[in-house]
């Protein structure tokens, strides 16, 4: 049976929080140093998986979630590759957005790209939230037929 060969893409993907921001930021630099190409992914959340969700600017016009959803994005990443200039990879990345539930979805975007690896940042949920819920990370740690890496922010608290 032959075996898939890894690409040499890096799959990370972002909720907009800043735990998937820094986690962009290690994907654009592994990236750069491994010469690879960085596919930035946003799964909007089916509407009865987290109603409410995507904040609207004007709530007097409805718009459509993937709608908001893209321009949440475009704004998340302009603003990510403008305090870090020395990381063109981010501007350069292909933007992937699907709906869905985020979990199953990364696995297949993953299982079609055939990373190199996944980025992806982790609140760090503990105690009794941990065990009832887990985690989006968690879960797909251990559902991911690729490498996942996982990055959690430095605690700025002393």
């Amino acid at each position: 049976m032959a075996k898939k060969m890894c690409s040499s893409t890096i799959l990370v993907p972002v909720d907009f929080s800043p735990h998937s921001k820094e986690a962009l930021l290690f994907a654009a630099k592994l990236a750069e140093r491994l010469v690879a190409p960085l596919v930035i992914l946003h799964v909007v959340h089916d509407p009865g998986d987290a109603p409410g969700y995507y904040p609207q600017k004007d709530p007097k016009y409805p718009h459509r979630i993937p709608d908001i959803a893209a321009e949440m994005m475009a704004d998340f990443i302009k603003k990510t590759a403008d305090e870090n200039p020395s990381l063109p990879t981010i501007l350069h990345a292909e933007i992937k957005m699907v709906t869905g539930l985020p979990v199953t979805r990364i696995i297949e975007i993953a299982e079609q790209y055939n990373p190199q690896m996944v980025v992806m940042g982790s609140k760090g949920r503990t105690g009794l939230a941990h065990l009832l819920l887990g985690s989006k990370a968690e879960q797909v740690v251990r559902l991911c037929p690729f490498p996942v890496t996982i990055i959690k922010m430095q605690d700025t608290k002393e």
